[in-house]
């Protein structure tokens, strides 16, 4: 609850992109919230359309949480999330507004804001607003701090430190052996030119491609591996970054890469990208964000991109706090 007696819930569910967006918007919005974790029972693979504003979606545990007194803002993310978000509008009385990430999938008319991501079809209203990527949680000062652990700890490696953000397999693309050894290739080459080093990560997506990547590193580097028992440096690499190397299968790394204001550059072959990714990252090409690592152009510094901030803000106006 905040200090002037408002109350803000979060629907967090099991897909991590959601939760991370959900997270985001309430770290942006800088105020006390509730954190609801959500799971769900088998009704939830029911479209939208055959569902009405209720928590039968969910299972016992998580429809517990669900209790007056109701909250005055709801922040929710994609479409399971917003027959609960509804319901809650409704059995409030209508009294609690809610912010909803992402198409919901039907019943627009109930959600006070809308946040739809301009790489997704198109929804039209008063309630609407578009983003560019996925909001998160990589703030200013976030990265300030992680910026003071993870420097001294990283002094050993020339600068400039380029750090190299790898995802890896989607549902319907795969990130192969030879990609992985390609953007190995064009990252070292591009740490060698400059004299500088990699801070590599790599995901759970990466996969059995993890070891074709890392033996085509040829540069100074550090590299972290999905799984291992050490603190993950994700944020960490990002705040020391001079510069950004990012695989575009994923919206929210790609977005976060795009935080710090530092170059970014983008590794998307055709094969790894799909319909969605590839209007996202024109998007960002168009608007200064990122530079195709295969050209040879340099990528340029930008603003910090974090559409949390605009949600944050849009959600302050409608509470008019």
């Amino acid at each position: 609850m905040t200090d002037d007696g408002q109350r803000i819930w979060v629907l967090a569910d099991d897909r991590a992109g959601n939760r991370s967006q959900v997270l985001g918007v309430a770290t942006c919005l800088g105020l006390p919230v509730e954190v609801k974790n959500l799971s769900y029972g088998p009704l939830a693979g029911l479209p939208n359309v055959f569902l009405p504003a209720s928590r039968m979606t969910l299972d016992w545990s998580s429809r517990r949480q669900l209790i007056a007194p109701w909250p005055d803002l709801v922040i929710a993310a994609g479409r399971r999330t917003a027959s609960i978000a509804r319901h809650i509008k409704r059995i409030s009385g209508r009294s609690t507004r809610l912010v909803q990430i992402m198409n919901p999938g039907g019943a627009l008319e109930d959600f006070d804001l809308l946040c739809v991501p301009t790489h997704d079809p198109a929804v039209y209203g008063e309630n609407v607003i578009t983003i560019t990527g996925a909001p998160h949680g990589v703030t200013r000062d976030v990265l300030a701090d992680a910026r003071s652990t993870w420097m001294p700890k990283l002094l050993d490696l020339p600068a400039p430190r380029i750090a190299l953000m790898v995802g890896g397999s989607t549902r319907r693309r795969t990130f192969t052996d030879v990609m992985a050894g390609d953007l190995a290739t064009r990252a070292s080459a591009k740490a060698n030119a400059a004299g500088g080093s990699l801070l590599v990560t790599t995901s759970r997506r990466t996969g059995t491609a993890t070891s074709a990547l890392i033996e085509a590193i040829d540069a100074p580097s550090r590299i972290f591996q999905w799984g291992n028992m050490t603190e993950n440096p994700y944020v960490g690499f990002l705040a020391c970054a001079d510069m950004i190397i990012v695989t575009g299968d994923s919206i929210s790394m790609c977005t976060e890469s795009c935080a710090s204001g530092v170059p970014v550059y983008l590794f998307a072959p055709p094969d790894l990208v799909s319909a969605k990714h590839g209007r996202f990252h024109q998007t960002l090409r168009e608007n200064g964000y990122v530079t195709d690592l295969a050209s040879n152009r340099d990528a340029p510094t930008h603003p910090a991109l974090n559409p949390g901030d605009e949600i944050a803000a849009a959600a302050r106006k409608l509470m008019g706090w």
